[in-house]
């Protein structure tokens, strides 16, 4: 079965999650998703297989979240528009297998999703 990680090389934990892969014996399709943005169908699909709103998977820590969006109250619609406009929003790694989704933090998360 065809698994895939969105992610980021830049994160360490990004990182971890795709070794913990390969060193599973999967490799991966690698989605770096800062290249080539989700779709808002591709990010409802994701959030679907993770079964968490959109809000759950949000970095809270990055300046475009501060400068754009700290204290306002968005619709799933909303919070999946500005994931869309602003990739940096999603939380990272997410690992995808089949019909459900775990976020890598922490990295062995990936395990319960492929074992």
């Amino acid at each position: 079965m065809k698994v895939q990680i969105i992610h980021n090389n830049r994160c360490s934990k990004s990182r971890t999650a795709l070794n913990l892969l390969t060193e599973n014996g999967i490799e991966p399709e690698v989605i770096k998703y800062l290249d080539n943005p989700l779709t808002k169908d591709e990010l409802r699909e994701v959030l679907k297989k993770l079964d968490v709103p959109a809000s759950q998977i949000i970095r809270e820590g990055e300046a475009v979240f501060k400068e754009n969006f700290k204290g306002k109250d968005l619709s799933e619609e909303e919070w999946i528009d500005a994931m869309v406009s602003y990739p940096k929003l999603i939380e990272r790694p997410i690992i995808v297998k089949g019909d459900k989704a775990v976020v890598g933090i922490p990295p062995e998360n990936v395990l319960d999703l492929i074992q």
